[in-house]
C-alpha cells in the first residue's frame, strides 16, 4: 500500500517563501502524475500545480509566477516551491499522486497524503 507524505508546510509573513516536499512509501511499481493541490475551510480542493513523469507541468492562474513544481523522478518525490505568498494562499495544501501499485494492474489509483498547513499571515 502506498502512502504520501507532505512536509514543509508552516506560519510564514506574507511575502515569505516556502518549500513543500512529498514523498512516497510503501511498494508500487510506478507513478505517473504528481501534484500539489490544497483547500482552504469552506472551500473545495483546488489544484496548484501537477507535474507528469516525463516532465510536463500544469498549474492554476493563482500559482503561476509564483510557484514552481518540480520532481526527482528516480525518487518519486515532488516539491512545490512557493514565492510572493500572500493571504489568500493560506489553506491546507495536498499532494496527490497517480500509482501502478503492480505491474499487472489495469488502472492507476488516486493516492493523496494527511496535507500540510501553509499559514500566510498579512
Amino acid at each position: 500500500q502506498v502512502k504520501l507524505e507532505e512536509s514543509g508546510g508552516g506560519l510564514v509573513e506574507a511575502g515569505g517563501s516556502l518549500l513543500l516536499a512529498c514523498a512516497p512509501s510503501g511498494t508500487f511499481f510506478t507513478i505517473n502524475t504528481m501534484g500539489w493541490y490544497r483547500q482552504d475551510h469552506g472551500k473545495q480542493r483546488e489544484l496548484v500545480a501537477t507535474i507528469t513523469a516525463g516532465g510536463t507541468e500544469n498549474s492554476a492562474d493563482p500559482a503561476k509566477g509564483r510557484f514552481t513544481i518540480s520532481r526527482d523522478k528516480e525518487k518519486n518525490l515532488v516539491y512545490l516551491w512557493m514565492s510572493g505568498l500572500k493571504p489568500e494562499d493560506t489553506a491546507v495544501y495536498y499532494c496527490g499522486a497517480e500509482v501502478l501499485s503492480r505491474w499487472s494492474d489495469s488502472a492507476y489509483l488516486e493516492v493523496w497524503g494527511q496535507g500540510t498547513l501553509v499559514n500566510v499571515s498579512s
